[in-house]
């Protein structure tokens, strides 16, 4: 059993950045891939970025490409996600999420943990 919580959202100006971070408890935590989705509203869960069990391989979604970076410390049981040059489409819940064994992992039905999500707000 994993559980995770956020935190690091807020309110930003456009070109702003925020650093999201996911704590994790329960026990071995770098046995799992660690993903980020995000919802708006009106609109369908979608993925954002994942990472590998040690970090060492990343996958974004188009869109953030370039501009968030996901990364993860197994040592403090954390997953985290900067995000710089934000733009006011990026206005939303996000999510972060765990699954043990590795897949696509594109897809939020392929996660078998959530947190509850913090409120990302970018101003134009």
């Amino acid at each position: 059993q994993v559980q995770l919580v956020e935190s690091g959202g807020g309110l930003v100006q456009a070109g702003g950045s925020l650093r999201l971070s996911c704590a994790a408890s329960g026990r071995f935590f770098s046995n799992y891939i660690m993903g980020w989705f995000r919802q708006a509203p009106g609109k369908e869960r979608e993925f954002v970025a994942y990472i590998s069990y040690s970090g060492s391989s990343t996958y974004y979604a188009d869109s953030v490409k370039g501009r968030f970076t996901i990364s993860r410390d197994n040592a403090k049981n954390t997953v985290y996600m900067q995000m710089n040059s934000l733009k006011p489409e990026d206005t939303a819940v996000y999510y972060c999420a765990a699954r043990y064994y590795s897949g696509s992992n594109f897809r939020p039905d392929e996660y078998d943990y959530w947190g509850q999500g913090t409120q990302v707000t970018v101003s134009s």
